[in-house]
Protein backbone atom coordinates (compact mmCIF):
# COMPACT_ATOMS: atom_id res chain seq x y z
CA UNK A 1 0.00 0.00 0.00
CA UNK A 2 2.28 2.29 0.93
CA UNK A 3 4.85 1.89 -2.31
CA UNK A 4 1.12 2.74 -4.08
CA UNK A 5 0.86 5.87 -2.38
CA UNK A 6 4.24 6.65 -3.12
CA UNK A 7 3.80 5.61 -6.56
CA UNK A 8 0.78 8.28 -6.84
CA UNK A 9 2.73 11.15 -5.59
CA UNK A 10 5.73 10.78 -8.04
CA UNK A 11 3.35 10.54 -10.98
CA UNK A 12 1.66 14.17 -9.76
CA UNK A 13 5.30 15.90 -8.77
CA UNK A 14 5.48 16.24 -12.55
CA UNK A 15 2.15 16.81 -13.22
CA UNK A 16 1.71 19.83 -10.93
CA UNK A 17 5.55 20.89 -12.04
CA UNK A 18 4.20 21.81 -15.36
CA UNK A 19 1.43 23.80 -14.60
CA UNK A 20 1.33 27.49 -16.27
CA UNK A 21 -1.63 29.79 -15.77
CA UNK A 22 -2.87 33.09 -17.35
CA UNK A 23 -5.09 35.47 -15.60
CA UNK A 24 -6.38 38.34 -16.52
CA UNK A 25 -6.96 41.52 -13.83
CA UNK A 26 -9.39 44.85 -13.49
CA UNK A 27 -9.30 47.35 -10.63
CA UNK A 28 -8.21 50.70 -9.78
CA UNK A 29 -4.64 52.14 -8.77
CA UNK A 30 -4.01 55.35 -6.88
CA UNK A 31 -0.71 56.46 -7.39
CA UNK A 32 0.38 59.54 -5.42
CA UNK A 33 0.94 61.94 -8.51
CA UNK A 34 -1.79 61.09 -10.74
CA UNK A 35 -4.46 59.64 -8.51
CA UNK A 36 -7.33 57.15 -8.81
CA UNK A 37 -7.51 55.55 -12.41
CA UNK A 38 -8.28 52.56 -14.71
CA UNK A 39 -5.58 49.69 -14.55
CA UNK A 40 -5.79 46.48 -16.38
CA UNK A 41 -2.90 43.83 -16.64
CA UNK A 42 -1.75 40.45 -17.84
CA UNK A 43 0.06 37.59 -15.55
CA UNK A 44 1.74 34.40 -16.86
CA UNK A 45 3.19 32.24 -14.60
CA UNK A 46 4.45 28.47 -14.06
CA UNK A 47 3.94 26.45 -11.06
CA UNK A 48 7.09 25.00 -9.40
CA UNK A 49 4.81 23.47 -6.83
CA UNK A 50 1.23 23.63 -5.73
CA UNK A 51 2.34 26.27 -3.35
CA UNK A 52 4.77 28.16 -5.64
CA UNK A 53 4.69 30.04 -8.52
CA UNK A 54 6.79 32.30 -10.57
CA UNK A 55 6.15 33.99 -14.00
CA UNK A 56 6.00 38.08 -15.41
CA UNK A 57 3.46 40.38 -15.64
CA UNK A 58 2.35 43.58 -17.66
CA UNK A 59 -0.68 46.44 -16.55
CA UNK A 60 -1.77 49.49 -18.31
CA UNK A 61 -3.10 52.52 -15.94
CA UNK A 62 -4.42 56.04 -17.60
CA UNK A 63 -5.19 58.79 -16.16
CA UNK A 64 -6.33 62.45 -17.37
CA UNK A 65 -5.65 64.95 -14.45
CA UNK A 66 -3.68 68.67 -13.33
CA UNK A 67 -0.39 68.11 -12.16
CA UNK A 68 -0.87 70.18 -8.60
CA UNK A 69 3.07 70.17 -8.45
CA UNK A 70 3.38 71.84 -12.04
CA UNK A 71 0.30 74.23 -10.66
CA UNK A 72 2.48 75.26 -7.30
CA UNK A 73 5.59 75.88 -9.60
CA UNK A 74 3.77 78.10 -11.83
CA UNK A 75 2.60 80.17 -8.78
CA UNK A 76 6.01 80.55 -7.63
CA UNK A 77 7.47 81.48 -10.78
CA UNK A 78 4.88 83.63 -12.58
CA UNK A 79 2.02 84.42 -9.67
CA UNK A 80 -1.34 83.45 -9.08
CA UNK A 81 -3.40 83.27 -12.70
CA UNK A 82 -5.82 81.05 -12.25
CA UNK A 83 -6.76 79.47 -15.19
CA UNK A 84 -3.29 79.82 -17.29
CA UNK A 85 -1.78 77.61 -14.57
CA UNK A 86 -3.96 75.06 -14.77
CA UNK A 87 -3.42 74.61 -18.52
CA UNK A 88 0.04 73.95 -18.02
CA UNK A 89 -0.48 71.25 -15.35
CA UNK A 90 -2.86 69.60 -17.31
CA UNK A 91 -1.25 66.09 -18.29
CA UNK A 92 -2.59 62.69 -19.23
CA UNK A 93 -0.60 59.41 -18.90
CA UNK A 94 -0.15 56.07 -19.83
CA UNK A 95 1.68 54.01 -17.51
CA UNK A 96 3.14 50.19 -18.44
CA UNK A 97 4.87 48.20 -15.54
CA UNK A 98 6.41 45.19 -16.63
CA UNK A 99 7.59 42.87 -13.93
CA UNK A 100 9.04 39.29 -12.98
CA UNK A 101 6.51 38.28 -10.26
CA UNK A 102 6.96 35.33 -7.37
CA UNK A 103 3.46 34.12 -5.75
CA UNK A 104 3.20 31.82 -2.43
CA UNK A 105 0.28 30.31 -1.63
CA UNK A 106 -1.31 28.96 1.66
CA UNK A 107 -4.66 26.70 0.96
CA UNK A 108 -8.06 27.83 3.02
CA UNK A 109 -10.27 25.34 1.95
CA UNK A 110 -9.98 22.55 -0.81
CA UNK A 111 -11.45 25.42 -3.51
CA UNK A 112 -9.60 28.65 -2.15
CA UNK A 113 -6.59 30.22 -1.05
CA UNK A 114 -4.92 33.09 0.22
CA UNK A 115 -1.26 34.16 -1.15
CA UNK A 116 1.67 36.66 -0.82
CA UNK A 117 3.14 38.46 -3.90
CA UNK A 118 6.57 40.31 -4.55
CA UNK A 119 7.73 41.84 -8.18
CA UNK A 120 10.36 43.42 -8.96
CA UNK A 121 10.91 44.68 -13.07
CA UNK A 122 10.87 48.55 -15.05
CA UNK A 123 7.84 51.50 -15.85
CA UNK A 124 7.37 53.21 -19.10
CA UNK A 125 5.60 56.01 -18.66
CA UNK A 126 4.08 57.73 -21.99
CA UNK A 127 3.08 61.33 -20.95
CA UNK A 128 0.99 64.18 -22.92
CA UNK A 129 1.21 67.54 -21.59
CA UNK A 130 0.91 71.24 -22.05
CA UNK A 131 4.15 73.20 -22.25
CA UNK A 132 5.48 74.93 -19.28
CA UNK A 133 6.38 78.61 -21.46
CA UNK A 134 3.60 78.00 -23.79
CA UNK A 135 0.36 76.42 -22.55
CA UNK A 136 -1.17 76.18 -25.82
CA UNK A 137 0.83 73.91 -26.92
CA UNK A 138 1.15 70.01 -26.59
CA UNK A 139 4.24 68.20 -25.67
CA UNK A 140 5.40 64.39 -25.33
CA UNK A 141 7.50 62.82 -23.30
CA UNK A 142 8.73 58.74 -22.34
CA UNK A 143 9.96 58.17 -18.88
CA UNK A 144 11.55 55.02 -17.30
CA UNK A 145 12.41 53.86 -13.91
CA UNK A 146 12.80 50.45 -11.88
CA UNK A 147 9.47 49.39 -9.99
CA UNK A 148 8.41 46.69 -6.95
CA UNK A 149 5.33 45.76 -5.72
CA UNK A 150 4.15 43.60 -3.12
CA UNK A 151 0.68 42.29 -2.30
CA UNK A 152 -1.85 39.56 -0.61
CA UNK A 153 -5.11 38.25 -2.04
CA UNK A 154 -7.53 35.53 -2.16
CA UNK A 155 -8.62 33.09 -4.29
CA UNK A 156 -12.01 30.61 -5.23
CA UNK A 157 -11.18 27.56 -7.97
CA UNK A 158 -13.72 26.37 -10.04
CA UNK A 159 -12.46 22.84 -10.55
CA UNK A 160 -9.43 22.07 -11.91
CA UNK A 161 -9.21 24.75 -15.09
CA UNK A 162 -10.14 28.25 -13.23
CA UNK A 163 -10.60 30.46 -10.39
CA UNK A 164 -11.40 33.91 -9.56
CA UNK A 165 -9.43 36.04 -7.29
CA UNK A 166 -9.26 39.49 -5.54
CA UNK A 167 -5.81 40.85 -4.60
CA UNK A 168 -4.84 44.45 -2.68
CA UNK A 169 -1.04 45.56 -3.48
CA UNK A 170 1.32 48.18 -3.09
CA UNK A 171 3.30 49.37 -6.21
CA UNK A 172 6.38 51.81 -6.22
CA UNK A 173 8.22 53.63 -8.57
CA UNK A 174 9.24 57.35 -9.69
CA UNK A 175 9.80 57.99 -13.49
CA UNK A 176 11.45 61.22 -14.27
CA UNK A 177 13.19 63.63 -16.95
CA UNK A 178 14.92 66.98 -16.87
CA UNK A 179 13.84 70.36 -19.00
CA UNK A 180 15.26 73.40 -19.62
CA UNK A 181 13.36 76.50 -18.66
CA UNK A 182 13.33 80.32 -17.08
CA UNK A 183 12.21 81.74 -13.84
CA UNK A 184 10.61 84.60 -12.88
CA UNK A 185 14.00 86.75 -13.64
CA UNK A 186 14.69 84.82 -16.91
CA UNK A 187 17.39 83.05 -16.13
CA UNK A 188 17.81 79.29 -17.31
CA UNK A 189 17.16 76.87 -14.69
CA UNK A 190 17.06 73.44 -15.29
CA UNK A 191 13.81 71.49 -13.91
CA UNK A 192 12.67 67.92 -13.01
CA UNK A 193 9.19 66.21 -13.10
CA UNK A 194 8.91 63.66 -11.55
CA UNK A 195 6.19 61.67 -11.39
CA UNK A 196 5.29 59.74 -8.19
CA UNK A 197 3.75 56.23 -9.17
CA UNK A 198 3.15 54.76 -6.04
CA UNK A 199 0.51 53.73 -4.29
CA UNK A 200 -2.77 51.03 -3.61
CA UNK A 201 -3.96 49.23 -5.79
CA UNK A 202 -7.48 46.87 -6.19
CA UNK A 203 -7.69 44.30 -8.47
CA UNK A 204 -10.29 41.42 -9.35
CA UNK A 205 -9.86 38.88 -12.16
CA UNK A 206 -9.69 35.52 -13.62
CA UNK A 207 -6.75 32.65 -13.93
CA UNK A 208 -6.95 29.94 -16.05
CA UNK A 209 -4.42 26.93 -15.69
CA UNK A 210 -3.43 24.47 -18.25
Amino acid sequence: MKKYVLCLILIQIPVLAQWNTSAIKLGAFSPSSAGTGFIVGYEGSHFFDPQFSFGWSIDWYHSNYTDATVVNNANNLYGTSGSTNELRARTNIHDFPVMAVGTVRFPVTPLSDVYVMGGLGAEALFVSYNNFLNPSQSDFKTAFDFNWRIGVGGTYGFGKKSEVFAELAYHSSSPSWTYDGYDANNNKVTYERVFDMSGIMFRVGVRFYY
